[in-house]
């Protein structure tokens, strides 16, 4: 089993930045895939943001150029530096560490992008 605990959601204006972080513990893997999932009220999830272990990036095209996933393998943590905050982007935010098929979520932290 893998534990994951996240933290730096809130209330933000418009235009500004918020910073997600999320911690594995566990039976955490060397060939894993973390990411960060949303899902807004009335939708369905999507995914965001992912990243390996070596460090390559995937995103979602509607996140590219204001959000930017980090990873600190040392410390099993994952990051999700988020920009230019729109409303649009209000959501509970999920952590998510993948070990091939299997996946982990976390509890979720929620984003409110409201003046």
């Amino acid at each position: 089993q893998v534990q994951l605990v996240e933290s730096g959601g809130g209330l933000v204006q418009p235009g500004g930045s918020l910073r997600l972080s999320c911690s594995a513990s566990g039976r955490t893997s060397s060939i894993s895939v973390m990411g960060w999932y949303r899902r807004a009220q009335g939708k369905q999830r999507e995914s965001v943001a992912t990243i390996t272990r070596g460090g390559s990036t995937n995103y979602a095209d509607f996140v590219k150029g204001r959000f930017t996933i980090s990873r600190d393998n040392a410390k099993n943590t994952v990051y999700l530096q988020m920009n230019s905050l729109k409303p649009e982007d209000t959501a509970v935010y999920y952590c998510n560490y993948a070990i091939g098929a299997i996946s982990y979520w976390g509890q979720g932290t929620q984003v409110t992008v409201s003046s």
